[in-house]
């Protein structure tokens, strides 16, 4: 298959010869903003699809389609690229992934966090078998493999020990793992020295894969914890990726001019460290989140254990009354507000302070601690933490090195309450980072959604808007793109746009949700085609 390249390297309007002598095509998008997923600016043209791959991208292509969408007045862009969900269960309740595609997310990574379902294989030909709208990946779990081979134990591994979950690793990859997660602030990742996860990183480097952390600490110790995701890049010898990249707690304001120092100076000896980030001030995670890992040691039964101990309990209530107040608590309880809490759906949604003021109680710090405690005793409660100020996320956003990744996870509309990134996250940033505030630029916001992430991870095929790549699309209008989602009310999906293909299939079509499931289980390894050679 051959290429004619019109207008030189910058220009990007080439056609694949084969398919535009023909004149026919499946599909054509005319008259649309091309904003090709490289950073360069937009320009006005068409873009050609036949079966699942872009064949055409011009200013003008002469041809028939099939369909034929009018993009006058609208963005037509890569489909976006998510690297960091927790997609693992509600991809099964809601194949079509809704709160997703009608982003114009078109992949979605799971495993984040040192959490995966192991072994691998299976559970991606299981999401090959349910058939999903968007395509679907999967990084190996640090904390999955360690909790599989030594339980969940604060002790540092033996070399048997090691050389198992180095196995372990080794088989995921092979499985089709883009990469090892590390989630070294919960437990039993917590418990790992860096000198651990340095040596799984080597196998996943060998392999091709990258490492993406949710690091240590995000508050007091947050420099700490970027040199340590720096250090298993360096010495690991692969790429590594602060995920999620944020400060948090009221005390650590501003910091993220010394991480973001850090990171640049990394860069600047040849480290490969980058992050990615949602655009929101508050996080979501367990209601234990709060309490010291210490404590969580042994798994939930053993938490159960220690709160019975009155001695023990104190402890614990003393180390929730310091985080509550000068970390995931923002110095507030009505910073604590309840995701979910299966023992009590009506909680859902309510602060530490609504609670206890339901209960005729002052909502203080200690008694909210106690709450806490009550809570997990109960059941396994979620939380939303407001904790973070907007301008570290707009300067985390703004560096070059930082890419767009939700975090979110694919609810049951309705259910719970959700943080509202499930809902908005891409559409956040091109509706009130791009044309509201113009924090960055429309074209750079798109490079941080499609190709930065595609480039990140190795997937050849998709990220930009070129002939011989995959046809994953979105069409939306940059005037009225917009995230709906609250936390308040958080089942609200983004408005603004019209049509998203994947694999060359309208999974959303007129705004509307398609019952087509086109995405593709995609692993890494994988020999790719570049135009059907």
């Amino acid at each position: 298959m051959s290429f004619l390249d019109i207008g030189g390297n910058g220009a990007g309007y080439s056609f694949m010869l084969a398919s535009v002598l023909a004149l026919t095509f499946d599909i054509v998008i005319r008259g649309g903003r091309i904003v090709d997923g490289t950073g360069n600016t937009w320009f006005r043209g068409d873009v050609a699809i036949d079966g699942d791959t872009i064949v055409a991208v011009a200013p003008r292509i002469e041809g028939e389609g099939r369909r034929v969408i009018d993009a006058t007045g609208k963005v037509v862009a890569p489909g976006f690229i998510d690297l960091h969900t927790h997609a693992r269960g509600g991809i099964f309740d809601v194949p079509a992934a809704d709160n997703f595609i009608l982003q114009g997310v078109t992949t979605i990574f799971e495993g984040p966090d040192g959490s995966s379902p192991l072994p691998v294989a299976p559970f991606l030909a299981r999401v090959e078998k349910q058939g999903v709208s968007p395509n679907f990946a999967i990084f190996v779990g640090h904390g999955s493999v360690r909790e599989q081979v030594m339980g969940s134990v604060d002790r540092a591994a033996t070399p048997a020990e090691l050389e198992q979950m180095k196995a372990l690793v080794r088989t995921a990859m092979n499985d089709g793992a883009f990469g090892l997660s590390t989630g070294l602030f919960y437990v039993p990742g917590s418990f790992a020295s860096t000198e651990e996860v340095i040596e799984l990183a080597k196998v996943a480097g060998e392999l091709g894969g990258i490492h993406t952390s949710h690091m240590r600490d995000e508050m007091a110790k947050v420099t700490d914890s970027v040199r340590e995701t720096i250090r298993i890049g360096e010495e690991g010898g692969l790429p590594t990726q602060i995920t999620h990249h944020k400060i948090a707690g009221a005390r650590n304001r501003g910091r993220s001019t010394d991480t973001l120092k850090l990171l640049d100076e990394a860069r600047g000896r040849g480290v490969d460290v980058t992050s990615d980030q949602y655009p929101y001030t508050a996080s979501r995670t367990g209601l234990n989140a709060l309490f010291p890992r210490w404590a969580l040691e042994g798994g939930r039964e053993a938490m159960l254990e220690r709160l019975g101990d009155p001695a023990t309990r104190a402890r614990i209530r003393e180390a929730i009354i310091e985080s509550i107040q000068y970390d995931r608590g923002g110095g507030d309880p009505k910073n604590v507000q309840i995701a979910a809490a299966p023992h009590d759906a009506s909680l859902a949604g309510k602060t530490l302070a609504d609670v206890l003021r339901a209960r005729g109680v002052e909502p203080r710090v200690e008694g909210a601690a106690d709450l806490a405690m009550e809570l997990m005793e109960k059941s396994e409660v979620w939380a939303i933490f407001h904790m973070m100020d907007e301008e570290d996320v707009v300067r985390i956003l703004r560096h070059p090195a930082t890419m767009i990744a939700s975090d979110g996870e694919v609810p049951v509309f309705g259910k719970d309450a959700p943080h509202p990134r499930s809902y908005g996250t891409f559409a956040r940033v091109l509706g009130v980072y791009v044309r509201e505030r113009k924090v960055i630029t429309l074209e750079d916001a798109i490079r941080k959604m499609s190709s930065y992430p595609a480039a990140r991870v190795g997937i050849l095929d998709r990220g930009l808007l070129r002939p011989g790549m995959k046809a994953d699309v979105v069409v939306f209008d940059a005037d009225r793109i917009i995230d709906k989602a609250t936390y308040t009310n958080p089942h609200a999906y983004a408005e603004g746009v019209a049509h998203v293909l994947v694999n060359g299939v309208f999974v959303v079509d007129e705004g509307k949700v398609t019952k087509n499931r086109p995405g593709k289980v995609l692993r890494h390894g994988v020999r790719w085609s570049y135009g059907k050679l």
